[in-house]
This record gives structure tokens, sequence and C-alpha cells, in this order.
């Protein structure tokens, strides 16, 4: 069964069961979260509270929580496999920014529609002629792509048999391969590109193709093992998250997010220099 087809009925049958399920309400009082710590504007850590993360994700997830008079907590529980673990044993109850897979379907409640998309763009230097206005027009260009991408498998299985891709450890390698000319492009997010370009001081130097070759979605998912997660809870939060995408609130806040990375890396830099 393919995955947006699981993920709708999902959807449909957990919203079908919230009304006669509302009698649920307050039964879980708090949540404890937690995501991929590395990954601004989405979510990073707090530089004033390293235990604690921070970003898009977690305003928007604080205000859906909010509205469900849930207190929610965003830990820091390790690098991005370590916080999956934590989530898939029950010791934190949910995920913040999970990619949409058939593994996760074994260990995790995803709460469609997505609570952020991540479109991924090819990234060039600004005097490269390369264009591409589609994933095809990128056949016989070599490109770079981190290890800690998380595409669609869609456009997993295209890429791994089509395209010319170098895997970098991160997305930073990537970026400087670019700039060097060992690879005419890279596949990185929108924001999370803006966010890393800002952070290498390369911003000034590359170029983002406004056509998204990938949309991945990033998902609320509540741990299979976690105490709060019943009915009740994953209709909720499945009806906050289509209230939420028909708001348009997400790219506002990953704005917000982006400015306030940015204005960290100024602050650091400052500090540094005294």
């Amino acid at each position: 069964m393919e995955l947006h087809r699981l993920a709708g009925w999902s959807l449909a049958w957990l919203l079908a069961g919230a009304p006669a399920l509302s009698v649920a309400a307050g039964k879980c009082e708090r949540l404890i979260a937690t995501g991929s710590p590395d990954a601004p504007p989405y979510l990073w850590q707090d530089p004033q509270d390293p235990k604690h993360l921070i970003g898009a994700g977690a305003d928007l997830l604080t205000k859906v929580a909010g509205e469900l008079g849930i207190k929610v907590e965003l830990l820091y529980a390790g690098k991005r496999a370590q916080a999956l673990e934590e989530v898939r044993s029950g010791r934190m109850d949910l995920l913040t920014d999970a990619p949409l897979t058939t593994a996760g379907l074994d260990s995790l409640d995803y709460t469609p529609p997505p609570l952020l998309e991540n479109d991924y763009l090819v990234w060039t230097r600004k005097d490269s002629p390369l264009i591409a206005e589609r994933p095809e027009d990128l056949h016989g260009h070599t490109g770079a792509l981190s290890e800690k991408a998380r595409m669609t498998q869609a456009f997993g299985m295209f890429a791994e048999q089509q395209l010319s891709l170098v895997r970098t450890s991160n997305l930073t390698q990537a970026f400087q391969k670019l700039l060097l000319g060992e690879v005419e492009y890279v596949l990185a997010g929108r924001y999370s590109g803006l966010a890393m370009a800002q952070t290498l001081g390369m911003a000034q130097d590359l170029q983002a193709m406004p056509q998204p070759v990938d949309k991945p979605g990033l998902f609320l998912a509540v741990s299979h093992d976690s105490a709060c997660n019943d009915p009740w809870l994953r209709g909720q939060l499945a009806q906050k998250m289509t209230e939420l995408a028909a708001s348009g609130l997400a790219e506002s806040v990953l704005q917000r997010n982006l400015e306030r990375w940015n204005t960290q890396l100024q602050s650091s830099a400052s500090a540094s220099k005294q």
C-alpha cells in the first residue's frame, strides 16, 4: 500500500473516531517531545538552555498542544538516530520531525498532514550556467547530497538510479564542495539551505532554483509505546494539523526562526571578537 494512502486512511479513521472519544480530553496533560537537534530553522539546541530544542517545529507544536490544553516539552535527546530511538522505546512520547516511511509505521503513529514541509531545491553557485526546472534536468551533472537529508522514498529511488550524487556526511561539506567546484549543485532544503549558507558565510555566493524537486513532509509521530498514545490524542493532533495546514502559519513561523537563527549567529560572531 502506498504511503500517502496509508496516511490518508489513518487520518480519516482518526477523525471519525475523535468525537466519540472526546470524553478522553485531558487524559494526557504533558508530552515529552524531541527531534533533530541540528536542523535550523526547524529545530536546534537552545544556546541558552542546551537541554531544550527551539525552532519552527517547537513553536508550532507548542501552539497546537496549548490549544489542546496539553503541556509539551521539547528536549534534546542526542543526534537524530538517538532521538528516534528515545521515541521508539516510549521513553519520550513524540517525534516532532518524522519523515513518513514504511519502517516508521512499525513503531510510530503519524498524524497527517505534516507539521511542516521541507521543499528540496537545487542550489548552485551564482555564476553557474546550470538551469534545472525538473529533476530530469540534472542528468549528466554531478551533485552533492548530505547523508542527513530526508527525501521522499520515491525521489530517493529516482536519485539513486538516475542522478550522479556525491554523498557527504553533512550539508556543510556539500556546500563546501559546491564552492570549490567539486560538484555542480547541491540538493538541500529551502530553509535549511538558507540557514547553512548564513552559517558558513556563503549567502552571497549561492543561489537556489525556485522550483522544488522534492517536498518531503515532517510529521508529528507518537510512539506506539507512549503512555499518552490514545485515540483521542491522535485524533485531536490530526485535526489540529489539518487546521494548521489550512492557516498558512507555518511559512511565517519558518521565516521568523530563520531570522532568529541568523541573529543568533551574529551574536555568537560578535561575542567571539570581544
